[in-house]
């Protein structure tokens, strides 16, 4: 049996400013950006080098869904972007504008900042201590 998660829905405001913040911000591939009617698009990014899992950036569609933008997960964090080299994408991220909300911090697992997204959602940024073994 063969199985992976091919996608995670992101709920987001805006199309737009949510591809511009993944792409230009956090580096980011758009992978798919496909109409399907007028208010509705079919919108995946995923960082460099990913192969299985997207995001696939979800526009609100009523009042309900924009309750949960930029807190999909009641505070805690969301996703856990791993890196092959944290202070390279650390300080590229800072540098693009990108706010951290805990400075980077040795733990047992690796190197970890948590960040937050244009919309709140809080994403660790890890370089796992396995990768330097």
């Amino acid at each position: 049996m063969l199985q992976h998660i091919a996608a995670i829905t992101l709920v987001v405001a805006d199309y737009d400013e949510a591809i511009t913040f993944y792409t230009a911000k956090l580096g980011f591939t758009l992978v798919e950006d496909t109409e399907l009617s007028e208010t509705k698009r079919w919108v995946r990014v995923a960082p460099p080098g990913a192969q299985e899992c997207h995001l696939l950036l979800a526009k609100a569609a009523n009042d309900e869904q924009k309750k949960y933008i930029g807190n999909q997960t009641g505070g805690r964090v969301f996703l856990f972007l791993h890196t092959d080299d944290f202070w390279r994408d650390y300080k590229q991220m800072k540098a693009n504008g990108v706010k951290f909300v805990r400075p980077p911090k040795e733990e047992e697992y690796g190197t970890v900042a948590v960040l937050e997204d244009l919309y709140g959602n809080l994403w660790d940024l890890i370089e796992p201590a396995s990768m330097n073994k």
